[in-house]
């Protein structure tokens, strides 16, 4: 018989399930994973392989934890939570068995000068991991002796040495993007992350998302812009990407007053899932570009542009839009609005039309 499965006004269903992690009670919905009820008490278990986004696949090792009646420690991503089970996340069992991994990690990374794995200033979730947990003995590094292909594509850099053979990136690519344009390859140490025939990316099905590097845990996968300096330390402003209507969040992460790295968001927070297209993650060069317009140019009586205040910008737009619906009638205006505002914005350009000049002329491009 089922217990425990409080729910929605208090009632109980089948369709939860009651167990313990590290002595506290939580109910999670059948089906759900240790991780998952991990999760919800808030506890901290390290991982390097999992992402929300993709089918949980236990390929990292780092986040097993101690299940009663459980002879071996299972992985907390793959495992299914079943009702009454007993889980320790931080038993000496289960740090040992992360210090254990974590120096097997490092015998396989490159190591700085302070013998940690070394942060590429991006992110290093195994460097992370290290200054939680800890590590075991030091072991003597292995030799992996990794091919690399000539990749001129210029946006996505991968370097083998800081890979830990998650899988993470494949799986995204084929899972998430659908596109399939990288795969594991070789065996043993000397197994890598590859494409057909070790072609470059731009000749390959590769759409250049970037969503390997968002996903890559190490850094290995990293933009080829972000790779000079150290960027971990620049404020992000969340913002709405302007290539499209779609309404994708983005963040952009401003360093001297200019933005040096664009991101997403974490998966499920936002209406594109951490997911981005190749314009939203690379395309922010011209935010900076010698020739970007900064302010509004209004027309002089010589024929040339001007420099001039958005007050006066605006004034002499509308008093044109106004004499040309006296002179000729509101039918003599049409309004033309891009796709790549966002619905809002799109919504005042036809509330303008129709409500301010009293013409059905208004037209946006997404419908051509």
């Amino acid at each position: 018989m089922h217990s425990g499965r409080t729910c929605r006004g208090g009632r109980f269903t089948l369709s939860d399930i009651k167990l313990t992690v590290d002595g506290e009670a939580v109910v999670v919905p059948a089906g759900s994973t240790v991780l998952d009820a991990t999760r919800k008490l808030g506890r901290s278990v390290p991982t390097l392989c999992h992402d929300d986004r993709v089918d949980p696949m236990g390929s990292c090792r780092m986040c097993l934890v101690e299940i009663e009646g459980q002879r071996r420690l299972q992985p907390g991503c793959a495992f299914k939570a079943s009702d009454g089970m007993v889980v320790s996340t931080s038993s000496d069992r289960v740090q040992q068995h992360r210090q254990l991994l974590l120096s097997m990690y490092m015998s396989d990374h490159a190591i700085d000068a302070d013998g940690l794995p070394t942060e590429r200033g991006v992110g290093n979730r195994l460097r992370s991991h290290v200054l939680e947990h800890g590590h075991g003995p030091t072991l003597p590094a292995i030799e992996a002796p990794r091919g690399y292909r000539d990749e001129p594509n210029p946006y996505i850099h991968f370097d083998a040495e800081a890979c830990v053979l998650c899988n993470l990136c494949v799986r995204y690519c084929d899972e998430v993007e659908a596109v399939s344009a990288i795969t594991l390859a070789g065996r043993g140490a000397g197994t890598t992350i590859a494409t057909a025939d070790q072609q470059g990316l731009l000749d390959s099905s590769c759409e250049l998302c970037g969503g390997c590097i968002a996903v890559c845990p190490t850094g290995a996968m990293t933009e080829k812009p972000s790779r000079a300096n150290d960027y971990r330390e620049a404020e992000k402003v969340r913002t709405t990407c302007n290539f499209c209507g779609v309404g994708c969040q983005l963040d952009l992460h401003v360093q001297d007053d200019r933005v040096v790295r664009v991101t997403s968001p974490d998966p499920g927070t936002t209406v594109n899932d951490g997911n981005l297209c190749i314009k939203g993650r690379f395309s922010y060069e011209f935010i900076h570009h010698d020739e970007r317009i900064m302010q509004p140019l209004v027309r002089g009586r010589d024929g040339n542009l001007w420099p001039a205040t958005w007050d006066h910008a605006l004034d002499v737009a509308a008093k044109g839009l106004l004499g040309v619906k006296a002179r000729h009638g509101a039918d003599a205006l049409g309004f033309v609005s891009s796709s790549r505002c966002t619905g809002e914005e799109n919504y005042l350009m036809q509330k303008l039309s129709r409500a301010a000049f009293g013409t059905n002329n208004c037209h946006q491009c997404a419908a051509t």
